[in-house]
């Protein structure tokens, strides 16, 4: 019964809604309380908060190859079961810090440790779909499957953060508690339902290790950075890294102090909003890519959103700068342009998504992602720090207003991409008339 054989596109796809939205539900449990977490159970300041961040990016960073090698080697499915019991090891870790009496040192730790848990699903659960899909037959378009994934992931990004933003009101420390059930209960899905159809797994031995990891990168830097298509948006992952994680750890804070209240719960009603404009935005991606003879390219539409997301991070940036008094007038006109941040994402991630997978080789698709995935958190590390610091110094929008000039590099990369795209596009069909 374990065979690929025995495995359907349905089947598949339903494993594929089914884990993505327990593991975001159980993920996005803490998103909305984090940094006020740190700052007030951990007693760091906004630019320590941001360091700890670091950490886990450079983590993410660090082991992004390695556990590439885990899903390009034993399996897709050993790699996210690897996902969830690590998150729930530095989850606990995490928690147990402040209780504890471990400072700073305990969150870098478990944050290099919740890196290292993130890493084993980044690319694994998406590459083991493409896998499935194609060994099932499936023949339409994916970008209507990764927004199906994605509306389930809203979905359980929507029910944790309000949930996490409402127990934190009674406690901050409950959220990671139920978190780390969760992660348990995202385990036994994940065994249940995932099957590697689609990829012959491999003995991983620690002797071939090394080995597997040089080779294994050596396939990421030929099928990735080599690939004119995907170079570009290796790029744009780090270039919108820069702005993208600091901004979410930072709103919190930000909304907080637009707001002049300390309502930790509408933390968890923002960051549900915020999911249920992705799974709008999700909703639109059959309609804004169009079909047949009328299908758009993906580039365009992901230059576009693009600079979309400059217009929203410049005008919340500006409502901060404009010398507001605090209130709620100044803070729902931020989280309003936040929300449309959260729509733009529904829509460019499963396009995204689609655009990148089909210019990657099967055997090589969950390193290639990693390696975007690596990009990003190059970004991310970089930022954090950095913006962070301007923020403690001068203020949270200058910090917008700063990483929002990396943002803007992002669109002329998708353009890059697109022509790169095309020029492979219009040879290929010439290599085939010329191979018969």
């Amino acid at each position: 019964m374990n065979g690929p054989e025995t495995y359907t596109s349905r089947r598949a796809i339903t494993g594929y809604v089914v884990v993505s939205a327990l593991f975001t539900l159980a993920s996005s449990m803490i998103w909305a309380i984090n940094t006020i977490f740190l700052i007030r159970n951990g007693g760091l300041s906004l630019f320590e908060v941001m360091i700890v961040n670091s950490v886990f990016t450079v983590g993410q960073m660090a082991f992004e190859v390695p556990t590439g090698v885990v899903a390009d080697t034993i399996g897709r499915r050993a790699s996210l079961l690897l996902c969830m019991i690590t998150l729930l090891i530095s989850t606990v870790l995490y928690v147990g810090t402040p209780v504890w009496g471990l400072g700073i040192w305990g969150f870098l730790g478990a944050s290099v440790i919740l890196g290292l848990g993130f890493t084993f699903q980044t690319g694994a659960l998406d590459a083991w779909l493409v896998d499935a899909l194609d060994s099932t037959g499936w023949e339409l378009p994916k970008d209507q499957v990764f927004a199906w994934g994605q509306m389930a992931a809203g979905g359980g990004m929507l029910t944790g953060s309000l949930l996490g933003g409402v127990i934190g009101q009674f406690g901050l420390s409950w959220p990671y508690i139920v978190r780390a059930a969760l992660l348990g209960v995202a385990f036994v899905a994940t065994a249940v339902l995932i099957r590697d159809a689609g990829f012959t797994p491999r003995p991983l031995k620690l002797s071939t290790f090394g080995g597997e990891s040089r080779r294994i990168f050596r396939a990421g830097v030929t099928f990735g950075w080599h690939s004119p298509v995907i170079r570009p948006l290796l790029w744009g992952s780090s270039t919108s890294g820069v702005f993208f994680i600091f901004a979410w750890y930072s709103w919190q804070p930000y909304i907080l102090d637009l707001l002049g209240r300390d309502y930790v719960w509408l933390l968890g009603v923002v960051t549900a909003a915020f999911s249920l404009a992705g799974i709008v935005g999700n909703t639109l991606v059959k309609r804004i890519m169009g079909e047949g003879e009328q299908r758009r390219e993906a580039w365009r539409v992901l230059a576009a959103a693009g600079w979309l997301n400059v217009a929203f991070a410049l005008g919340a940036a500006a409502v901060g700068l404009s010398g507001m008094s605090p209130g709620l007038m100044p803070a729902g006109i931020a989280i309003a342009l936040w929300l449309a941040f959260g729509l733009v994402f529904g829509v460019t991630g499963p396009i995204r998504m689609a655009y990148i997978n089909s210019y990657i080789p099967s055997a090589e698709r969950a390193t290639v992602l990693s390696l975007d995935s690596f990009f990003a958190d190059a970004g991310g590390a970089g930022g954090q720090p950095a913006l962070g610091w301007l923020s403690e110094r001068v203020s949270i929008p200058v910090g917008w207003v700063v990483g929002t000039a990396f943002l803007a590099i992002t669109p002329f990369l998708y353009r890059a991409s697109g022509k790169a795209a095309r020029m492979v596009n219009d040879v290929a069909p010439t290599a085939r008339r010329m191979a018969a």
